[in-house]
């Protein structure tokens, strides 16, 4: 095992990896822009180097300031989370040239599984069943137009590499195409430093369903089960569970041989997702995510497996310690991402100063966050906050508490969806288990949050609790226990420049 590891991310996952690290004792290396030099990752860990210019292009993605910041410190190894370099071929490749441990599958193997259209074609020649589109990035508007054409409107404009729902965009005719194939390249070039993009046809409220899997440099594979993310908003993912109510035995094996395949065609090792569209009993490759996911919290919750440990571990050359069979599973766990977004703008990026945040705790309560009071919420990057995981014997128990685990959730400062996700989740048809990822247009089209913001009595009990006051409301009110009854329930952003 290495002695010392750097985290070339930020954000929760990066703390996440970082309480890993300290529990294996293993010294730890925080990167951090200008912007983050008081982020909860870069005070968690053992040693922090700055990396200036706070735009992603001069910091995180700047790939001479993460191995000069590894070499600084004597690094042995990178951990490169999620998002920013973590899928770029070119990002292992440098590492591993430079005598360091990529804590992920090898450049080859994101190079062909990393990028979807190469990833559709390993797919396609090994027998999964792969959704009807290109096999190769496109540019050319004219050629674009042709494919859309051959496939059938609508179609779905995808980012070649990356992943998280960035640089995706639906056009339903031709006149939406152009537009959306110049939104989709510019997003995926800002956001993983790579524009290239393709076509799919678009599945009508089609399942999203992806399989956790386990490789290791000895040929054992190995797939965690399932999760379901079909409630997404602009094909980001919204909330996740595990089992999915789609499932039944017999599918769940097929599905889980196809991703086990999956890896294997590609050589592929570590930790990564294999995601499928489930329409009806029939599925569809969609992509594989070469890299630890945001959902990953309730692959362990239900399995109860250390999924970094796994990684590093697999990355220093252990084989897998089990089986398939020996894998396990127990109850139910649902995950909701809150994110630094703002409902009453149509969901833009909520930036600024966060005045105070109360994290859910209490039994089969996990939340994995970024944030603390105080804490800065930065314009450059992805908004994620934090994610509420809970779980429980079974999923009725587990919805009831996820309602209340976000009933607890307070952030103040910064506007976020939490109103949103308490009334998806409370709703008959999630009860129901009835999800598809057309799941918030068909049953919450013209939601919009309660309007607070002009109402005296909160704004006199906001200055009241910024003063030192308890903010009391008739019923007694402590720092500590939030009144989920109380107007901080629906304060929103208010005061947010203050």
């Amino acid at each position: 095992m290495f002695s010392k590891v750097l985290v070339a991310n930020r954000g929760e996952i990066a703390v996440r990896i970082l309480r890993t690290l300290r529990e294996l004792g293993l010294a730890s290396v925080a990167v951090c822009s200008d912007v983050d030099r008081e982020a909860l990752h870069a005070r968690l860990a053992d040693e922090t180097v700055g990396l200036g210019d706070p735009r992603p292009a001069a910091s995180y993605l700047d790939i001479a300031k993460l191995l000069d910041a590894a070499r600084r410190t004597g690094a042995q190894a990178i951990h490169p989370g999620y998002g920013f370099l973590a899928e770029n071929p070119e990002f292992a490749r440098r590492v591993a040239d430079a005598g360091l441990v990529f804590i992920g599958p090898s450049a080859d193997a994101l190079a062909r599984l990393g990028n979807k259209t190469a990833a559709r074609r390993t797919m396609r020649g090994v027998g999964v069943p792969i959704i009807p589109g290109l096999d190769a990035p496109e540019s050319d508007p004219r050629r674009l137009a042709d494919a859309a054409e051959r496939l059938g409107y609508p179609v779905l404009v995808k980012a070649a590499a990356g992943g998280g729902g960035k640089g995706m965009r639906v056009a339903a005719s031709p006149a939406e195409l152009q537009e959306a194939a110049e939104a989709a390249a510019g997003e995926a070039a800002s956001s993983f430093g790579d524009g290239a993009i393709y076509l799919e046809k678009y599945l009508d409220r089609p399942r999203h369903v992806e399989f956790q899997i386990l490789a290791d440099a000895h040929g054992n594979v190995v797939h965690l089960f399932e999760r379901e993310c079909s409630i997404q908003r602009r094909h980001q993912k919204l909330v996740e569970e595990t089992p999915s109510p789609a499932l039944d035995e017999e599918l769940r094996e097929r599905m889980g041989r196809a991703a086990v395949a999956a890896a294997r065609a590609a050589g592929y090792v570590n930790a990564g997702t294999v995601e499928f569209l489930l329409v009806g009993r029939d599925f569809y490759f969609l992509e594989v995510n070469a890299r630890i996911q945001v959902e990953h919290p309730i692959t362990e919750l239900l399995t109860g497996l250390d999924l970094v440990r796994c990684q590093l571990e697999i990355a220093a050359g252990t084989p897998l310690p089990f089986r398939q069979e020996d894998v396990g599973r127990r109850g139910h766990a649902i995950e909701c991402r809150v994110y630094a977004e703002d409902p009453q703008r149509g969901f833009a990026p909520s930036p600024g100063r966060i005045l105070l945040a109360r994290l859910p705790a209490g039994p089969g309560v996990r939340c994995d966050a970024g944030i603390f009071t105080g804490a800065e919420v930065p314009v450059y990057y992805d908004p994620i906050l934090a994610k509420v995981a809970v779980h429980a014997p079974d999923r009725p128990a587990a919805v009831a508490r996820l309602v209340r685990a976000l009933e607890e959730c307070v952030v103040l400062g910064v506007a976020t969806p939490i109103e949103l996700l308490l009334e998806v989740v409370r709703s008959e048809p999630f009860a129901a288990g009835r999800t598809h990822t057309r799941f918030l247009d068909e049953h919450f089209p013209d939601w919009r949050p309660a309007d607070s913001a002009d109402d005296p009595a909160l704004v006199g009990f906001v200055l009241d609790r910024l003063a030192g006051g308890t903010g009391a409301t008739g019923a007694a009110a402590t720092p500590d226990v939030p009144d989920v009854s109380s107007p901080w329930r629906r304060l929103g952003a208010w005061g947010r420049s203050a």
